[in-house]
This record gives structure tokens, C-alpha cells and sequence, in this order.
């Protein structure tokens, strides 16, 4: 599980982005956390991905998963 591009797009109260933010720590997976509700711009950015306002968005390779989907976490991270 290496060489991956891992995004999170997260909020400070959103439990299923806790669960996920884990999930990518316990399995040494390197991501880049962004707190949408304290950057506009990468919120926008989120929604255009997903066509979701809600949270964790999740960015991996390319490949937008909304909520926490462990299955679908390893799936595409190989």
C-alpha cells in the first residue's frame, strides 16, 4: 500500500472521517487531511469531485469514495 495519492476531506465533528483518517493510519497510509470548514476553496474543491457536501470525502488516485468504505479503501489501494 505504498505510492498512493490519499485526500480526505474532513470535518472536526464528523465521526465517519475519524473512522477513515484511522483506517489510513493503521494501514501506513499516507494522506493529506484537508478541514473543509476552515478552507472555502478546498470545500468547492470537494464538491466538484463528488457532487457531495457531505462528509469524508475521500480522494484516492483519483477515485472519489464517499463515506467510510474500508472494502473499498483496499480495493484501490492495491
Amino acid at each position: 500500500m505504498k505510492n498512493n495519492k490519499v485526500i480526505v476531506y474532513s470535518t472536526p465533528t464528523c465521526p465517519y472521517c475519524v473512522y477513515a483518517k484511522d483506517y489510513f493510519k493503521k494501514n501506513n497510509v499516507a494522506f493529506e487531511d484537508i478541514d473543509v470548514t476552515r478552507d472555502r476553496s478546498k470545500a468547492e474543491e470537494m464538491i466538484q469531485k463528488s457532487g457531495q457536501m457531505g462528509v469524508p470525502v475521500i480522494d484516492i488516485n483519483g477515485n472519489i469514495v464517499v463515506g467510510f468504505r474500508p472494502d473499498v479503501f483496499e480495493q484501490l489501494l492495491g
